[in-house]
Parts: C-alpha cells; sequence; structure tokens
C-alpha cells in the first residue's frame, strides 16, 4: 500500500514538472557545463528526475523486450552496483536492466535507470570491455547530462512532458525510431535532449574510465571498445545503435586512448561469470536452440580460445531447449558438479529438472540452497517456480510474499505470485495481485478493472479487506487520472 500512495505523490510532482519545462528557456548560444548543484539542480530537482524515471521505466515495461531473466539480472547488477559504489557523486539508487536487442547499445536516464542491450555482452570481448560502458552510463546520471540539456535548451515552449518521455524512450531503445518521431513532431528542439554532446560525451568519457579504473576493471578497454566501434563504422553502411546517440569523432578514440595511459594496464584474467552471461544470452535470446547448437559444437570442436566451460554451458542450454535431454543432463550436471554454488549452473539444474518433470526434486534441491541464500533472487525465484510446478503452491506463494517484502516492484516476482493465487483457487488474491503487475506498467485502468474482480470475491464478513480493496480502487484511478494528464 505504501509504494502505491507513493505513486500517487509521483504523478504530482511530475505535473508541477510539466508546467515547469511548458515555459520557454533563456536562450543560450552555446552548451556549457554549468556547476554540479546549481543550475542543474535548478532546472530539474532530484526527486523530480527520479519521479520522470519511475514514468519512463513503466512505458519501458509496456513497449520494448525487457528480458526478465534472474540469472543476468543477477550478473548486471552486480557489476553495475560495483560500478557505482566506485563512483562520485551518486545521489540516488541505481537500477540496470536489458533489452533483448542484438544491437550495441545501453542507454542511461532520468533517476539512475540504465538499460542494456543484450547485443553489448554478446559483442564485448571482455567484462572490462562490457564495463567500460556501464560506467560511461553511470557518468552520464552522475553529472545529470540530461538535466542540464533541459537547462540549455533553447526553444522548449511546445515540448510537452509526454512528448519528451516518448522521444527519450523510442531513442534510447531504437535510435532510429526516435529520430523520426522527433523530426515528425516537427519538435527538432528536443533532438538535443535525446543525444549527448561532444562535451558531454567527452566528461563521461573522463569520468566513466576512472569510475572504471577504482572498481578494479582495466580502464584501456574503454578505448578498446570505442576502437572496436569506430572499426564498425568503416565497415557498415548503418553505424552501431550506440553511435546514434552518442557521438563518436575521431578525435574522441584518440583521446579516450591517451587519457587511458594515465592508468596502469591492468592484466586481469577472464571472467567465468562473463562468459556464461555471454554463452546465455547467444543461446537464450540471440538464436533457435538449433542455431545456437551448432554455434557452440562449432566453437568447442574448433579448439578456440573460447572459453571452454562457458562454451558447454551454452551448449547445455541449447540442448535443453531441444528437449535433448539425454545430451544435455551430462554437461550440466557435470557444470554443476564443479561449482555447485554457481548460480547460472542452479538455474539451468533447476530448468532440466523441471522439463524432466522432476518438480518436486527441483523443490528438495533448492530447499536447502534458499536456507543457506534466502534473499537470493535466482534462487528464490527458480525455488518458487519449481514449487508452482510441482502443485506446492502455499510454499510458493509464502516464498514469493518473504521476497516481495524486500524488493516489493520486482516485476517476475510479482507475476509468479499471481499465477501462485491463481492456481490457489484464491481468486480475490489473484486479481489484487494482477492489479499490482499491471500498475508496474502504467495500466492503471487495468489495475483497476482487477481490483473491482478481486472486490466480488471477497466475503460479505471481510469489511477490513473490502475498505482495503476499495481504497486501493480509488488510488488506481487517480493514478490513471494524473497519468492522463501528464
Amino acid at each position: 500500500m505504501q509504494l502505491k500512495s507513493a505513486f500517487i505523490t509521483l504523478f504530482s510532482t511530475l505535473l508541477t514538472f510539466s508546467v515547469l519545462v511548458s515555459e520557454p528557456l533563456k536562450a543560450q548560444t552555446n552548451f556549457t557545463l554549468p556547476d554540479l548543484g546549481t543550475s542543474a539542480l535548478q532546472a530539474l530537482p532530484l526527486e523530480k528526475e527520479q519521479a520522470i524515471g519511475k514514468v519512463m521505466m513503466m512505458q519501458i515495461r509496456g513497449s520494448s523486450p525487457v528480458v526478465n531473466d534472474p540469472v543476468l539480472d543477477e550478473y548486471l547488477t552486480t557489476i553495475g552496483h560495483k560500478l557505482v559504489a566506485n563512483a562520485n557523486d551518486v545521489r540516488f539508487p541505481f537500477s540496470f536492466f536489458w533489452i533483448n536487442n542484438p544491437e550495441i547499445n545501453a542507454f542511461a536516464f532520468y533517476g539512475g535507470h540504465v538499460g542494456v542491450h543484450t547485443g553489448l555482452i554478446a559483442q564485448s570481448d571482455n567484462e572490462s570491455q562490457f564495463a567500460s560502458v556501464l560506467g560511461h552510463e553511470i557518468a552520464h546520471v552522475t553529472q545529470r547530462h540530461l538535466a542540464r540539456r533541459m537547462q540549455q535548451q533553447q526553444d522548449n515552449s511546445a515540448l510537452t512532458i509526454a512528448g519528451m518521455i516518448a522521444g527519450i524512450l523510442a531513442t534510447v531503445v531504437s535510435p532510429d525510431a526516435g529520430i523520426a518521431i522527433i523530426s515528425a513532431s516537427q519538435t527538432q528542439s528536443a533532438f538535443s535532449q535525446l543525444t549527448h554532446s561532444r562535451s558531454a560525451e567527452q566528461e563521461a568519457d573522463r569520468i566513466g574510465m576512472q569510475t572504471l579504473n577504482n572498481a578494479g576493471f582495466d580502464p584501456y578497454a574503454s578505448s578498446e571498445f570505442l576502437t572496436k566501434l569506430a572499426a564498425q563504422i568503416r565497415y557498415k553502411y548503418k553505424p552501431p545503435a550506440f553511435l546514434l546517440t552518442h557521438p563518436l569523432p575521431e578525435s574522441r578514440v584518440s583521446d579516450v586512448r591517451l587519457r587511458a595511459q594515465q592508468f596502469e594496464k591492468r592484466q586481469l584474467p577472464g571472467s567465468l561469470e562473463f562468459n556464461l552471461a555471454k554463452s546465455r544470452v547467444i543461446a537464450r535470446y540471440h538464436q533457435t536452440p538449433e542455431a545456437a547448437e551448432n554455434f557452440f559444437r562449432k566453437l568447442i570442436r574448433e579448439n578456440s580460445f573460447y572459453n571452454k566451460t562457458a562454451l558447454n554451458y551454452g551448449l547445455g542450454i541449447s540442448l535443453l531447449d531441444q528437449k535433448k535431454f539425454d545430451e544435455a543432463a551430462p554437461i550440466l550436471d557435470e557444470l554443476l558438479k564443479s561449482d555447485p554454488k554457481n548460480l547460472f549452473y542452479i538455474d539451468t539444474h533447476t530448468d532440466l529438472l523441471i522439463a524432466q518433470e522432476k518438480a518436486a526434486e527441483a523443490v528438495t534441491f533448492l530447499a536447502t540452497l534458499h536456507e543457506n541464500r534466502p534473499n537470493n533472487q535466482v534462487i528464490t525465484l527458480n525455488y518458487a517456480n519449481a514449487a508452482l510446478e510441482a502443485e506446492q503452491y502455499n510454499v510458493a506463494v509464502q516464498i514469493l510474499k518473504s521476497f516481495l517484502l524486500e524488493k516489493p516492484e520486482h516485476n517476475l516476482g510479482m507475476q509468479l505470485l499471481a499465477d501462485a493465487y491463481k492456481k490457489q483457487d484464491n481468486l480475490a488474491a489473484y486479481h489484487e495481485a494482477n492489479a499490482d503487475v499491471l500498475a508496474q506498467y502504467g495500466a492503471y485502468l487495468k489495475a483497476a478493472d482487477e481490483v473491482q474482480k478481486a472486490l466480488n470475491f471477497v466475503e460479505p464478513q471481510e469489511l477490513i479487506k473490502q475498505q482495503r480493496l476499495k481504497a486501493l480502487l480509488t488510488q488506481y484511478r487517480q493514478m490513471q487520472k494524473e497519468l492522463a494528464r501528464l
């Protein structure tokens, strides 16, 4: 309930902000970076920036192929938070999420949200390269570059908050489409909200590299990755998506190379987790199971320089997804035996047991792990899913309710809880939980409809529950009104 009340405040804040941005700002002929804590904060206070970020995240959930994969989420969040812990000027918590898109791209927007295309890890050579892009995006947030762009906007009188959000969302997720939207709506001035200037890119390069180094990664990876992108420009008619919103003049690559020389080159061992995540992305998201099997078998056969353990992991996933259990099981079992605490292997072993119709065995396997690591999302969500498959619905509900107390906005956890209530035939709880899921996408009218359905299944004597649901119904309807006014 506290979360939903917070969203009323959120939209009230956004309404105030919409009035702010509708007033023309004083024209500026040159984009200069104002001092931190002064003009950027005046243009967009931190609480309003976070509010806009929440609305944009709702829109992304509803319109983009967001990847709900606990293992990949755990890996991305671990890397992201390691960088944030070593960054300066962090003003609010960061959140990281995946977009299923083979293009090289990453983007950051208001409120510390950082989106990463699966193509970024698939085409990175090592973990430091991958982390270098995250560090760059974190720098865009900590230095509040989008807020500064708003400060220097010359003519935004026709730019509504709804148009700004739509344009930014379209551009960061699909840059070509976003540019077309801006042109079609004749609000070309908004494009400066979407692409970073050379000055902002230089600042993000500098600060991002420092963060990368502080976090223990190889700072030279920044120049390696930019060099890789520059090479793609030469051989492709269409530049990588990342470069449509992050300009790459020739001087930028040389500047980054020179800047890296102030740091010591780090010779780091290959990261197994990075390679496992890369194999998982290729096997589960970028190729069909049949094509992935051929891909991994070819690399294994050629005795390539790729990490052999990660190649076997990718092969095991591709065989599992084709239901070739007799071939997948020995590979996946051997991996788990070699490293029983590895979350990648735990997740895939659970998938294998469920696919083999051994859900009860999966529950037993995960119960012990959950006792030792009760708050880990990979183990918890796998445990709940296995309990659902084993028809142990009460177990699933208790696990998920406890998990959501700590992570109340976890989308996949909310969806699983709704499924568990439905399987219990607890229809009042199911419709209420389904309303929570819909609210995550900003679908407040549908959420209100679900609450109304929940009321139909409440017993007449359950007066407190009726009052609570009626209050929730009023909140969702009010949220829809506030959202519509944006």
